[in-house]
């Protein structure tokens, strides 16, 4: 039941080339920045990676992808890393775009077993006709397209078939956990942690306070350690590491 791993770098070590990845983090909150330094550090590559954002230039997934160690990335939001729409739009990565919301949700699915679901969104749209450029070629054009969803009606209403997430791997960040893999997460940093923690088959959290089992109210507990396979203590340096990704400053 003690999930805890010595270091970081031995958390990840058999993470593999062309290893699936689901990453949590909103922004630069929340991001598993220990473990991704270590992931870096081991070497894998050809990733193929869900996460709401990749980073961005120098932070958080960003490293991984300036390496040129991702080879796909399915996400919300391509804004905050000039390298990510470089390599996309020279036809060196594969971006699958998902509206935010929908992307949360086929991440909770795939951790919950629901292989599919019907939303409205992206209904009318080249969400669920198809044509989304997953891969430009060298010339511009477009190499793979996103292929048409299977629509149905429901209630007059009609909805759009979407697919459950699970990958190989997940990395989240926590603000608490217990030895057991309890997570307990801050804020924004809560919008896809916990979400990403489901989906992986194998979870390594990174946490910035560990504490023992039974310390945790069960009611403030966000992800059971069930999802979890694997806990990473922060040391007070790492803990506080916390970059901001938009400074902003009030006029006096």
């Amino acid at each position: 039941m003690d999930k805890v791993v010595r270091s970081a770098h031995e958390a990840v070590a058999d993470i593999g080339d062309g290893a699936s990845l689901a990453v949590g983090g909103f922004g630069l909150s929340g991001v598993p920045e220990t473990l991704i330094r270590a992931l870096f550090q081991q070497g894998a590559g050809g990733l193929s990676v869900v996460s709401n954002n990749c980073g961005v230039d120098g932070g958080g997934l960003g490293l991984l992808l300036a390496a040129g160690r991702i080879a796909r990335v399915t996400g919300s939001y391509v804004g905050e890393n000039k390298e990510f729409a470089r390599q996309y739009l020279a036809g060196e990565l594969e971006v699958e775009l998902v509206p935010q919301g929908t992307l949360a949700e086929r991440l909770r699915a795939g951790g919950c077993g629901i292989p599919a679901f019907f939303t409205p969104v992206g209904v009318g749209t080249l969400v669920a006709d198809g044509g989304l450029p997953w891969r430009y070629a060298a010339d511009g054009g477009v190499a793979i397209a996103s292929p048409p969803k299977e629509v149905r009606e429901y209630d007059g209403r009609e909805h759009v078939l979407e697919r459950g997430i699970t990958t190989d791997f997940a990395l989240v960040r926590a603000a608490r956990g217990d030895r057991h893999g309890n997570l307990v997460f801050t804020k924004a940093a809560r919008n896809f942690n916990p979400l990403a923690a489901m989906a992986g088959r194998v979870t390594v959290a990174e946490v910035e306070e560990l504490v023992e089992p039974g310390v945790l109210d069960p009611d403030a507990v966000h992800l059971p350690g069930v999802f979890v396979q694997r806990v990473v203590v922060l040391s007070p340096e790492q803990a506080t590491d916390k970059p901001i990704e938009k400074r902003m400053v009030r006029t006096p």
